[in-house]
């Protein structure tokens, strides 16, 4: 399974990867809204791409879970001070990283 926030250029790259069977989920587009997608990636490996807006109450509860148990591992490409929160901004503007940018208490 891939979840994706990004979308654009590298969207045929992770159905790529994908198992077969496998599910694409997508939530943002912050790279761009319109991707290429060549069909047959899609029923040969018999994917199901699922659009992201609204969880259930217990989906959050639940993906907190898996890391906690270490079943999952978030990326994290940077960790930033709270007093270096523009400095964390202008490393997010610059689309250069792959991961979370997280700010630290």
């Amino acid at each position: 399974a891939a979840v994706d926030i990004v979308g654009g250029a590298q969207f045929g790259e992770i159905l790529n990867v994908l198992k077969r069977g496998g599910r694409y989920g997508v939530s943002g587009a912050i790279s761009g809204p319109v991707v290429d997608l060549d069909l047959r990636t899609l029923y040969l490996k018999d994917l199901r791409l699922i659009g992201c807006t609204v969880l259930e109450p217990e989906v959050f509860a639940n993906l907190v879970s898996y890391i906690e148990r270490g079943e999952i591992r978030p990326l994290v490409a940077a960790t930033y001070d709270l007093f270096d929160i523009v400095k964390a901004q202008e490393a997010f503007l610059t689309k250069q990283h792959v991961g979370k940018i997280v700010l630290s208490l």
